[in-house]
Parts: C-alpha cells; sequence; structure tokens
C-alpha cells in the first residue's frame, strides 16, 4: 500500500522518532535477515531512536560497533552483498567522509560493475542538521553530497508518515539508500496510517499544504517553517511540498505545482551552493519555464560551516521568517 490520501486511512497520531523505531520493528518481524548495527545501539542507539529494539530482538539483530564510520559502513556493504538486509547508523552524518569510498565506491558501484549480478541492500541513517548548538562537526546537512552519487537513492523525510513509509522501503529497497533524518524534529508529531504493510515509495514528492499563489519545497525541518510561513501569510495562498526523497526526485508533481503557481521558493537546511536548491530548481525550470511570473528564491544556509555559538548558529540557520521573507520576494 502507498501512502495515498492519510485522511483515507486509519492513522495514530506519533513522533518522527517512534515513526522511525516502528517501521523498523515492523521490517525486523517480517524479514530476520533485517539486522541492525550502529555506535550505542543495544542502548537505544542516537538520541534513542532504535531504544527497545535490542531486548526485542538481541545480540544477533541489534549490536554496537566501534566508533568507526568506515567499519560500520565497509561491514553493512559486505553484509548487504551477501543477503542480509543491514541497518548501519551513522549517529552524526558529518562524518560519513571517512566512509566515502565504502559508499561511493562499493554500494552505489557494486550492481554496476558486477552487471547486475550482486544487490547490495543497504540502508544507512545520517543523522543530521542544526540547531542544538552541537558545533560544525555535529550539525551539517550534507544530503546534497550523497544524492549526488550514481548508484544511491537518497531519502529525507519531514513527516511522521514519511519517516515510517520511508524507513519500510528503504529496508526493502535492494539499492542502497541512505536514509537522512534531522535530529530537531525527532518530537514533530502528526498522522501515520496503523496498515502495517503501509510504505511511502521512493520517489514520490508529497503536497502537505494546497495553495495557488506561491510553491514552496520544503525538507526536513523547513517543512515546518514553511507551513508555519504559510500560516501567517493571510494574504498569500501558499503550497507547500515535500520532495521526501531527494534521489530519485518527483520532478512531476514538483513541476505541476510551479505551473498551478508560477512562482518557486525552495527551502532546505544545506549550504546554498552546488547542492539540493539548485537541482530542484533545475528540474523544474527544464518542465515548466514559460509558466515562471517571478524569479526562483532559495532559503538555506550560507556557505559556512556551523558556528558553535548559539547566537552565530540562529544567524546561519534558517528558520519561518527567511521563509516567509523568500515568499514575499516572489510576489
Amino acid at each position: 500500500m502507498s501512502s495515498g490520501a492519510l485522511s483515507d486511512q486509519e492513522t495514530e497520531t506519533v513522533s518522527i522518532r517512534d515513526a522511525i523505531r516502528d517501521g523498523i520493528r515492523e521490517e525486523m518481524l517480517a524479514d530476520d535477515r533485517v539486522f541492525i548495527m550502529g555506535q550505542d545501539e543495544e542502548d537505544g542507539g542516537s538520541f534513542e531512536v532504535t531504544a527497545g529494539l535490542h531486548d526485542e530482538f538481541g545480540f544477533d539483530r541489534v549490536r554496537n560497533t566501534p566508533i568507526s564510520e568506515a567499519a560500520q559502513v565497509g561491514a553493512g556493504v559486505g553484509a548487504a552483498a551477501t543477503g542480509m538486509r543491514p541497518l548501519v547508523n551513522l549517529s552524526f552524518s558529518d562524518f560519513i567522509g571517512v566512509c566515502f569510498d565504502q559508499v561511493m565506491n562499493q554500494a552505489g558501484k557494486t550492481r554496476y560493475m558486477f552487471g547486475g549480478a550482486s544487490e547490495v541492500p543497504l540502508t544507512v541513517r545520517a543523522i543530521e542538521g542544526a540547531g542544538l548548538n552541537a558545533a560544525a562537526q555535529h550539525s551539517g546537512t550534507v544530503h546534497s553530497l550523497v544524492a549526488h552519487l550514481p548508484g544511491i537513492k537518497a531519502v529525507a523525510p519531514g513527516t511522521p508518515a514519511a519517516a515510517k513509509g520511508l524507513m519500510k522501503s528503504a529496508i526493502r529497497s535492494d539499492d542502497p539508500v541512505v536514509y537522512f533524518e534531522n535530529k530537531t524534529i525527532y518530537e514533530r508529531r502528526g498522522p501515520v496510517p496503523t496498515d502495517e504493510d503501509f510504505t511511502v515509495p521512493i520517489g514520490e514528492a508529497s503536497v502537505e499544504r494546497a495553495g495557488e499563489d506561491v510553491t514552496v519545497v520544503a525538507t526536513q525541518r523547513l517543512l515546518g517553517e514553511a507551513n508555519a510561513a504559510a500560516r501567517d501569510l493571510e494574504d498569500v495562498s501558499v503550497e507547500v511540498i515535500d520532495p521526501r526523497s531527494l534521489y530519485p526526485l518527483d520532478t512531476d508533481t514538483l513541476a505541476e505545482s510551479l505551473k498551478k503557481t508560477g512562482r518557486l521558493v525552495v527551502a532546505d537546511e544545506s549550504p546554498l551552493s552546488y547542492g539540493l536548491h539548485a537541482e530542484i530548481v533545475t528540474r523544474v525550470v527544464e518542465d515548466a519555464f514559460w509558466h515562471l511570473d517571478a524569479p526562483v528564491q532559495r532559503v538555506g544556509v550560507p556557505d559556512t560551516p556551523i558556528p558553535f555559538s548559539p547566537s552565530q548558529e540562529d544567524e546561519v540557520v534558517p528558520d519561518a521568517d527567511d521563509v516567509g521573507r523568500a515568499i514575499q520576494r516572489t510576489i
């Protein structure tokens, strides 16, 4: 069952943290090839996302690793290539740099180098985002780096329903998927279908708020900021879309919205240069350039590492006011 309209399904209200854990748990119950590796996973993992799973499934299915992202992902690639479905947790996505060979050259290319004879059904959880004054090496948003790599799927949910549905799809995928979680929205709550067959297809965007005047494509934390900005702008009808999947990207849904509104804002908590903003704008403009009524606007982080100082961090991390001002510039 795909996500479809949530209003047509029986739902329960849960947090993003619980939605992720529920998705993992259901897939572990359904397939004994699914297992978890990561730092402190036997104690619930980073931000307690996998709390309770070690008690339920034991050491064979949930186990700690050394603090070595290269070893974690390398072991995951090997396990996936030999028939398992590992779920590897990178507690802070900033450190994905030390395992880039395993991600880019092994996970992403194995299927192609062996003519499709070998699959790598690996899921990597990568926790990212600023807002906790955790300094530069624990606050970055790096999903553009991974979404750029051929052979890798990249997803970044902004709602509990997307968090659960995409986790289940990622674990079931026969290709490697990097699942990006924004650490500041684990407590965001929303409706999630109770059907254990519920999934969100990778590559399908969601229109979270219908509107007529301007389209805002917003990811992760900025999805909530975009909805807040839309509520504050009483005289502007704002359509808010969560792309959910960064690669593959649902260009059709984004372009159809632009054809309706004629105006576009892209809000993503990553550096503005050479990143997801530019990719979304380019894809949409290729299909709907002649429908544009105003210059496209981008909301993101300046090209700087995230500062440790709380006041300086607040200065560079975008919020609803930034999204609201970008919307106003298009009108």
